[in-house]
C-alpha cells in the first residue's frame, strides 16, 4: 500500500474557486475523469507541479464525494504561487493518501461534535464536517466556531452560509478579529469567543488553526473543564516526505507523518516550539 501512495497520479484541475484574497480551492480528477483515489477525513496528499516543486496539503473534500477531490491552498511560497496562477484544464500530479484520519468511524461516532477553526485551519476540518453532514444520523449535534482576520478571509464562506447554516442540528458561530463595515456578526479572537460561548462539556472537540490560536484555545478549553482526551487536532503543516524517511516532522518521539497528522492532545508528550 505504501508503494501505491508513492506513485504520482496525473490529475486535471477542473475548477478553481477563489475563497479569499490568498486562498483558492482546486478541484481535481484523474485523466479518466474519475476521482484519483479514496481517502478518509483528515488525510493529506502530495500535490506537485513537475519542475516547480511539491508539498503536502489536506484533502478538503469529503470521502462521501465520489466524483472529485478538492484542495484549499493558501498562497505562501513558490509552489503555491504557481498553483494560484493555474487555470482549469491544466495538470498536476497527486500522490497519497498520507497519514491517519480523524476517527469518524470509531471514537467520534454518536458524539456531539465541536469544530473550532481559525483562518485556513477550516480547510482540514471541512472534510470532516461534510462527512458528518452526509452521515448525519450517525453523529450527535454539530457546533462550528470559526474565525478569521476579516470577513474576506473566511474560507468557504458561501458554503457556510448556504449549506452549513441551513442544516438542522448544525450550529455555526462566526467571528472576525476586528470590526469592519458590512459585518454585523461577532467580533473578537477565536479563543475568547469559545470561552464566551461556553460549549457543553460533553462535546468532542476538533481544533485546527494557527499555532498561537491552538495554544490559547486549548488553554481556554481546559479552563472551561475540557480534558486533553476530548480534543483532536491535525499537525499536517509539519509533514514533509509523508512516509517517515526525512525525520523533519517529529514532535518528541512521534512522527507526524506516521503517527499523525491527527492527534488527540493527550497523545502528544510535548507541543512543538511554535506552540
Amino acid at each position: 500500500m505504501i508503494q501505491e501512495t508513492l506513485i504520482p497520479k496525473v490529475g486535471v484541475v477542473t475548477d478553481i474557486r477563489i475563497d479569499t484574497p490568498d486562498v483558492k480551492t482546486f478541484r481535481v480528477v484523474g485523466l479518466d475523469g474519475n476521482k484519483l483515489f479514496e481517502h478518509m477525513p483528515g488525510q493529506c496528499a502530495m500535490v506537485s507541479i513537475p519542475g516547480v516543486g511539491e508539498a503536502m496539503f489536506s484533502i478538503t473534500s469529503s470521502p462521501t464525494n465520489k466524483e472529485f477531490m478538492e484542495f484549499s491552498i493558501k498562497k505562501c511560497g513558490c509552489l503555491t504561487t504557481w498553483l494560484h496562477m493555474m487555470e482549469p484544464g491544466q495538470q498536476v500530479t497527486v500522490r497519497g493518501p498520507y497519514g491517519n484520519a480523524f476517527p469518524v468511524e470509531t471514537a467520534l461516532k454518536g458524539k456531539d461534535l465541536l469544530f473550532i477553526a481559525g483562518g485556513i485551519g477550516l480547510a482540514p476540518l471541512r472534510s470532516v464536517i461534510n462527512y458528518v453532514r452526509d452521515k448525519r444520523d450517525q453523529y450527535g449535534s454539530v457546533q462550528i466556531i470559526y474565525g478569521s482576520r476579516s470577513k474576506a478571509d473566511l474560507v468557504d464562506y458561501q458554503e457556510i452560509i448556504n449549506e452549513w447554516m441551513t442544516d438542522t442540528g448544525v450550529e455555526v458561530n462566526l467571528t472576525i478579529d476586528r470590526e469592519e463595515e458590512g459585518w454585523d456578526g461577532h467580533v473578537g479572537f477565536v479563543p475568547n469567543f469559545v470561552k464566551e460561548l461556553n460549549p457543553d462539556l460533553n462535546k468532542t472537540v476538533l481544533l485546527c488553526g494557527p499555532p498561537i490560536m491552538i495554544k490559547f484555545t486549548l488553554a481556554g478549553l481546559k479552563e472551561l473543564g475540557f480534558t486533553e482526551t476530548q480534543v483532536y487536532t491535525t499537525m499536517e503543516l509539519r509533514m514533509k516526505c509523508g512516509v517517515g524517511k526525512c525525520g523533519r516532522c517529529n514532535i518528541g518521539d512521534k512522527y507526524v507523518c506516521k503517527d499523525g497528522p491527527v492527534f488527540r492532545f493527550d497523545e502528544l508528550d510535548e507541543l512543538p516550539n511554535e506552540y
